[in-house]
């Protein structure tokens, strides 16, 4: 696993649960509008923090986390994803994925196989525009698979969107809400990244998250 950093504690990252947050290096999107830009191009990673000391630092949290979620970039590029999240799971932690949905065939087995409790995924924007904030071109077919798997499967799931103005405005998040009629949650989350990629300046105002290495 390409481990790109680790965030201790969070109130907001898995609904209802304290939680850590582990960011896996490498993303397939290039949204302009990335608030972990050093997740997403290859020229800013860092030294990716060893996977036996993360679970250990996990395993030692036991009983005062309450889930620990694995984001990116995005985390489904990784092939050895399913066997760390058996990992996390094998700590007695409900495991949460975030995932901007577009490896459905990567998506299916880990909610089949059960190794994840909760799934949040990013609506990037309507369809039509989904190539151009995303920064590279998107099969939406994929996209609208991925939200049929999580609608079909048994588990927690929600779908949200950045609203990122001017890239991502309301009237796209009232296009996005037709896509998505049916019981599923979906939220609507502000822009709040400071460092976004360096070609690809973004209106911004707030900090980015912060990564914190194991002691």
């Amino acid at each position: 696993m390409r481990i790109g950093g680790l965030q201790k504690f969070s109130l907001v990252d898995y609904p209802g649960k304290i939680s850590a947050v582990v960011f896996t290096q490498g993303c397939n999107f290039r949204c302009p509008y990335c608030h972990n830009p050093q997740l997403v191009d290859p020229a800013l990673f860092e030294s990716a923090l060893d996977e036996s000391a993360v679970v250990s630092f996990l395993k030692g949290r036991a009983g005062r986390l309450g889930g620990i979620v694995v984001s990116g970039g995005e985390p489904l590029l990784q092939d050895d994803l399913p066997r760390f999240l058996d990992r996390l799971k094998s700590l007695g932690f409900p495991v949460k994925l975030d995932t901007n949905g577009s490896l459905p065939d990567r998506l299916a087995p880990v909610i089949q196989e059960g190794l994840v409790d909760f799934v949040a995924m990013d609506i990037k924007a309507p369809f039509h525009k989904y190539s151009q904030v995303s920064g590279v071109a998107v099969d939406v077919a994929a996209i609208t698979g991925s939200i049929r798997i999580l609608r079909e499967a048994r588990i927690g799931h929600m779908f949200r969107t950045t609203v990122a103005s001017p890239i991502v405005v309301e009237d796209d998040v009232r296009h996005i809400r037709q896509l998505l009629t049916g019981a599923s949650p979906y939220i609507q989350q502000p822009l709040n990244n400071r460092s976004t990629l360096p070609d690809r300046p973004a209106n911004a105002c707030a900090d980015g998250i912060r990564l914190k290495s194991i002691p």
